[in-house]
């Protein structure tokens, strides 16, 4: 920016549209200072490199602007973890999975962890079980984003919500 560039020419354009062509660099400050501007080096690489003439403050400010335009637009996908054990009973996995199906008619992702403890490694199948017993009571409430997969101690499972129909 301004007295920051080193290059001997530059093709110079100011904000507005005009072209000023390759001029040197000191022309080119010299008609960013006279309109009470700023010369901002636009594209360093190019053959001759790119300047522009411009309110550099004010490109900044609007570039902020952006940035936080597009952060209120994106959405935050919540994901509530429900935790559960092989050895579950089955009032259990119905309390459990009334809160699952309440998370995902607020429309958010719910994960299904079963534990396994000590010896219940070896047979980590029993974990899926319980998660498989668990999507029939889920099936109408969400889609199944992943299958029941072992990950270190835990058997995970990712329900999503359904898409409601507008």
């Amino acid at each position: 920016m301004n007295e920051e560039i080193t290059v001997k020419e530059v093709r110079c354009m100011s904000d507005d549209g005009t072209n000023y062509g390759i001029i040197s660099t000191k022309d080119a400050l010299a008609t960013a200072e006279e309109l009470g501007l700023d010369l901002v080096l636009i594209a360093p690489e190019a053959k001759p490199p790119v300047a522009k003439i411009m309110d550099y403050g004010k490109f900044r400010y609007q570039q902020e602007k952006k940035k936080k335009e597009a952060k209120k637009k994106q959405k935050i996908i919540e994901i509530k973890e429900i935790k559960l054990s092989v050895k579950i009973a089955d009032n259990d996995i119905n309390y459990k999975v009334k809160h699952a199906i309440e998370f995902l008619e607020e429309g958010k992702h719910v994960r299904f962890r079963v534990f396994l403890k000590g010896r219940e490694m070896a047979h980590p199948e029993s974990g899926i079980e319980v998660l498989n017993r668990i999507w029939p009571m889920l099936e109408e409430f969400g889609v199944m984003d992943k299958e029941p997969k072992l990950e270190g101690r835990y058997v995970n499972m990712l329900v999503l919500p359904k898409e409601k129909n507008k």
